[in-house]
C-alpha cells in the first residue's frame, strides 16, 4: 500500500479558460476538491504556500475550512516557508487547525525557496540575526516550532490575570498533541534530509533537488531518501520514518486528457540554476496510456522507496477534471503498480 494525496499550487488568473480565475476561486475549489478527494479514497490533500503571487499563502484557514468538512483524508502544506512565519503565533494556528480536523495534519515546512520578490521576508519584519544567513534563520525558526509544538510551558503568569491560570508556566493555547510528530521538511538537498531525521520530521522531496552527481533525478532522490532513512534510524526514534514524493503524471484515457497533457509525454529531466551558484535537476513529468505508464512509473526507484506519493494537480481546469485525474490514477494505474 502507498499513501496517495494531490499536491495543489492553487494558482488563479484571470483567463478564459480558467475555472479559478479569482483567489475565492481556488480557495472554494480547493476545499470542494479536497471534500471529493476523501470520496473517491484518495489519502492526502496538501496545498504549496507562496507569498506575493496569485496563489494560495495562508494555509491555516484553508486547512481548517477542510478538517471540518472532512473526517479522514490527511491534510497538508508542502512546504510552509519558515522565513516567512512567527514560530509562536504559527503554532496557534497549527494547534486550531489539527485540533479541527481530528489530528489529521501533516505539516510541510522549509527554509523556503527563491520568492517572488528579493528578501520578501523583510516585508514581513524578519532580518536574520547577527551573522546568520536567511537559510539560518528559516532553519532556526523551524527548530524553534518543534520545540513549542512539545507543549512546554515557558511562559511566567501575571500574579493578577484576567481568568485563573494553571500552576506553573504557560504554554501556548490551543495545544493538539501529537501534531510535533506529523512535522515534515521539504528538503532540497542529502545534507537537509539528514538533518531533518536527525530533528525527527518526516521527509517531503518534491521535483526539485540540487543536482548532487550528475545522475538521473530519481536515482538522486532514491538516494537521498536512502541517507534520510539511516539518519533516522542512527537517531533512534521511536516512530517510523515517512517519505513524501511529488510528481506529476497523467493517465490518457480521455481525448481532453491527450489535448491537455499528450505533450508531456516525451519529458525529460531538465539541469539548471535555481538560484546563483547552485545546480538544480528538475525531474520529469509522466503522461501515457495507463499500460505505458505503469512500466515508466515502475522505473522510477525514489516513488518505489516513498510510502507517499503526491500527485501535483492543473488545479486552474476547476474540480471535476481534477477529480478525472485523480480517479484516472486510482482506477486504471495504482492497481498495476501494487499502490491499492
Amino acid at each position: 500500500m502507498k499513501k496517495i494525496g494531490f499536491l495543489s499550487f492553487g494558482h488563479w488568473s484571470n483567463h478564459p479558460a480558467y475555472n479559478a480565475q479569482t483567489a475565492s476561486d481556488t480557495l472554494l475549489q480547493s476545499i470542494d476538491l479536497a471534500v471529493a478527494a476523501e470520496e473517491i479514497g484518495l489519502d492526502g490533500a496538501y496545498f504549496r504556500v507562496h507569498h506575493f503571487a496569485s496563489q494560495l499563502a495562508s494555509p491555516f484557514p484553508l486547512l481548517s475550512a477542510i478538517g471540518a468538512k472532512t473526517s479522514k483524508i490527511e491534510i497538508g502544506t508542502g512546504v510552509i516557508d519558515m522565513r516567512y512565519e512567527n514560530p509562536m503565533y504559527m503554532v496557534e494556528d497549527a494547534g486550531a487547525a489539527d485540533l479541527i480536523s481530528g489530528g489529521r495534519l501533516q505539516l510541510g515546512i522549509s527554509r523556503g525557496s527563491p520568492e517572488q520578490v528579493i528578501d520578501g521576508w523583510r516585508y514581513f519584519g524578519y532580518e536574520p540575526e547577527a551573522g546568520e544567513s536567511e537559510v539560518d534563520m528559516g532553519r532556526r525558526k523551524a527548530l524553534e516550532f518543534l520545540d513549542l509544538l512539545n507543549g512546554e510551558g515557558f511562559a511566567h503568569p501575571n500574579p493578577n490575570p484576567m481568568f485563573p491560570n494553571p500552576p506553573g508556566l504557560l504554554r501556548l493555547e490551543p495545544y493538539s498533541e501529537g501534531l510535533r510528530e506529523r512535522i515534515w521538511w521539504g528538503a532540497g538537498s542529502n545534507a537537509t534530509a539528514v538533518w531533518a531525521a536527525e530533528n525527527g520530521m518526516y521527509l517531503q522531496s518534491s521535483t526539485l533537488k540540487n543536482d548532487e552527481g550528475g545522475k538521473p533525478f530519481h536515482v538522486q532522490q532514491a538516494e537521498q531518501i536512502r541517507l534520510y532513512k539511516e539518519a533516522w534510524k542512527k537517531a533512534g526514534h521511536a516512530r517510523e520514518p515517512r517519505v513524501s514524493v511529488s510528481r506529476s503524471i497523467f493517465a490518457l484515457v480521455t481525448d481532453q486528457d491527450r489535448y491537455y497533457f499528450g505533450q508531456e509525454a516525451d519529458r525529460r529531466d531538465k539541469v539548471g540554476m535555481i538560484e546563483p551558484g547552485k545546480r538544480a535537476i528538475f525531474g520529469r513529468s509522466y503522461a501515457a496510456e495507463p499500460d505505458q505508464l505503469i512500466k515508466e512509473l515502475a522505473q522510477d526507484e525514489a516513488i518505489q522507496d516513498a510510502d507517499t506519493l503526491l500527485l501535483t494537480i492543473p488545479n486552474t481546469l476547476g474540480v471535476d477534471y481534477n477529480v478525472h485525474v485523480l480517479s484516472s490514477i486510482l482506477e486504471h494505474v495504482a492497481p498495476g503498480l501494487g499502490w491499492r
